[in-house]
């Protein structure tokens, strides 16, 4: 019996390379189970972890830091209700420190970064401005065509519209 591995290969093709195919579909299964997954209960399935994770890591340190309300039986410490508060503290100024710390250091890009999103706004609406233009360019008036048409005016105002907005996108951003 060869081994079947769970890899984006289906079990037939692992079979066709030289293995050979379980008594039971356990592998099979398993390889449906996880392809077909959702993209929820993924996510679900993850955050379940880190939750739990997140659990026994405040327990840890509840533990380890031997708070005034635990005793200490043997070699374990022996927990009591006076050291979830302390935990609770603890992760939460460990998750305030850290969250100042990146802020922090994602001060100087803020400035940067709005700066370039105004510019990159103000350039994909002179895109608009270029289509606008190139639309009442090909439907422009003359004496073959008679009275402004519709299209036009229409392709006149969309671009008016978008000139105003990607001008003043760059204007904001130098304004920044």
């Amino acid at each position: 019996m060869g081994f079947i591995y769970i890899t984006s290969v289906s079990v037939r093709e692992q079979v066709r390379f030289g293995g050979t195919l379980p008594d039971s579909g356990t592998a099979t299964a398993a390889a449906t189970i996880i392809t077909n997954m959702k993209a929820q209960t993924i996510g679900r399935a993850l955050g379940i972890g880190l939750r739990v994770a997140g659990r026994v890591a405040g327990q840890h340190i509840a533990t380890a830091s031997a708070a005034p309300g635990s005793q200490t039986v043997g070699s374990k410490p022996e927990r009591v209700q006076v050291a979830e508060p302390i935990a609770s503290k603890a992760i939460g100024a460990a998750t305030g420190n850290v969250a100042r710390g990146v802020g922090g250091f994602l001060r100087p890009f803020r400035r940067l970064g709005g700066i370039l999103w105004l510019e990159m706004t103000g350039a994909f609406f002179f895109l608009f401005v270029v289509a606008a233009s190139l639309s009442m360019w090909r439907t422009k008036p003359s004496h073959l065509n008679g009275p402004y048409d519709k299209n036009f005016l229409a392709a006149a105002v969309i671009m008016v519209v978008f000139f105003y907005l990607g001008a003043s996108s760059f204007w904001r951003a130098r304004k920044r």
